[in-house]
């Protein structure tokens, strides 16, 4: 159900924001930096490297990540049409699978980190609206660019969407929960959510 190919990480490009050259201060982009840096500092520590602190290291990792993305927002656009008709506590049940699955997903991804090389490449607002854009630099020297799309709610800047390379995790989400729901269920889509966080 869940595409392999280009979300192998959107988490791990998320945390691995090292500047390289010049930042751009202040705005969406400083925020990503502030993660980055709370992200880079689990991982890194000596002492959350222990097989006895993984759930721990793990924990941290996730708290880091819920200060900057929105998870309601994500879900809420990854469900799209089908979102109004769920009822308060489906709603709720959703963002709760939704955020479990990303961190399933991607959570053995941010703590392999090894240092890739990121460059700030541009940054734009319009509104209560951002975009980040960076670039990757791989240990290969291969540059993947990926675009960090965030809403500013209260002071805070929060990702509510991540492409690379132009493939949006939003929209790849929305055409396969579309599709398990048109050809099945709510009900059904629920199911294989729980059963991908429970790791079957």
């Amino acid at each position: 159900m869940i595409c392999k190919r280009f979300i192998m990480v959107p988490l791990f490009f998320f945390m691995t924001l090292v500047i390289s050259g010049s930042s751009i201060a202040g705005g969406p982009t400083e925020d990503v930096r502030k993660t980055t840096d709370k992200l880079i500092a689990i991982v890194s520590d000596p002492a959350m490297k222990s097989a006895d602190r993984a759930s721990e290291r793990a924990k941290r990792i996730r708290k880091a990540v819920d200060e900057r993305f929105d998870w309601k927002e994500m879900s809420k656009r990854s469900l799209a049409r089908h979102w109004k008709k769920r009822t308060q506590r489906e709603k709720e049940e959703f963002i709760d699978l939704f955020g479990k699955l990303l961190e399933r997903t991607y959570l053995d991804k941010v703590e392999g980190y090894s240092g890739e090389k990121v460059l700030y490449v541009g940054e734009r607002v319009d509104g209560n609206y951002g975009i980040v854009v960076v670039k990757i630099v791989t240990r290969k020297d291969t540059e993947i660019l990926v675009k960090y799309k965030l809403k500013k709610k209260g002071s805070e800047w929060l990702v509510y969407d991540i492409s690379i390379e132009g493939v949006s995790l939003v929209n790849n989400y929305r055409k396969q929960f579309n599709s398990i729901m048109t050809r099945s269920s709510y009900e059904d889509l629920i199911k294989k959510l729980r059963r991908k966080v429970e790791g079957e």
